[in-house]
């Protein structure tokens, strides 16, 4: 932490904040107001600033690699590996290597080094698989086992990984529409509020409908949750969950892989969590 001269004070960041001493050294409990436009200060808060887009962005990234099972060449990881939000993003991810088949828990990387996993057995190893995949976790046989595992091991993710939510596709109806009413009919007292829930999730509206774009196995899949597209003051509810391939023509269940079922499951789910409940027992 190197302190900087703002004015009679000095200032610095500190995990992430900007903090201030005087000149006796004292460190001090906040910013003093006559020195929050010193150019130091605007500064210091213009980098914090762009560190939290860029830590946001590298999760983003890495969510991305998952959600689309996207193989990455060995040398970006070893290369991003030094910047502390990429490492951070990255760091305790359960990722696989050229067989597909789980490797063990990315601890270390660096230019020429591979990578340094704690693998099933808890041994520490370096492997140099030429590509690298951040499996989803629908796609694990022995999920519950890792997350056991994983607490063993006092593993933190950043990006969720085990510990995201899962749905697994259950069988029969193969060649039925994909179309899914457990989240259907929740209640919001006005369309800005869902469409607002929907954007903080992270969670496109087009149309009337939230969508989640999943690419599979070379193919884009898109689950659409209906969500209104009626004036932003007026009442709605959710709708249905449903599947539609690139040209927007609805799929059969037997069309749908399991991770654009499962993050398709997992957008109705989150949407349905913020409905009005008191709205509800009214209606009760």
């Amino acid at each position: 932490m190197g302190w900087v001269s703002a004015g009679d004070y000095e200032v610095a960041l500190d995990d992430g904040k900007v903090v201030c001493r005087n000149a006796a050294g004292r460190r001090l409990k906040s910013v003093p107001s006559k020195i929050a436009d010193d150019p130091a200060v605007v500064g210091l808060r213009q980098l914090v600033e762009w560190l939290e887009r860029h830590e946001q962005q590298c999760l983003e990234a890495v969510e991305l690699w998952m959600v689309r099972s996207l193989p990455v060449p060995l040398a970006v990881v070893e290369r991003v590996w030094a910047d502390a939000a990429w490492q951070a993003a990255l760091r305790d991810l359960v990722v696989s290597g050229d067989d597909g088949e789980v490797a063990g828990f990315l601890r270390d990387a660096g230019p020429g080094e591979g990578l340094g996993l704690v693998d099933l057995d808890g041994d520490t190893v370096r492997v140099r698989p030429a590509l690298v995949r951040v499996p989803h976790p629908v796609l694990l046989e022995d999920l519950e086992e890792l997350r056991e595992f994983a607490v063993e091991l006092g593993v933190a993710q950043r990006a969720r990984q085990l510990f995201r939510e899962v749905w697994t596709r259950p069988g029969g109806g193969e060649e039925q529409p994909a179309a899914v009413d457990d989240y259907a009919g929740g209640a919001f007292r006005q369309l800005r509020f869902l469409h607002g829930r929907a954007a903080q999730l992270g969670y496109r509206v087009r149309g009337g409908h939230a969508v989640c774009p999943v690419l599979e196995g070379g193919r884009l899949v898109e689950a659409r949750v209906w969500v209104g597209d009626h004036d932003g003051y007026g009442d709605t509810e959710t709708g249905p969950l449903t599947w539609h391939g690139a040209d927007g023509v609805a799929l059969t269940a037997g069309q749908v892989g399991p991770v654009a079922w499962s993050e398709g499951m997992r957008m109705a789910a989150a949407l349905y969590a913020g409905r009005d409940t008191e709205e509800e027992e009214r209606a009760a």
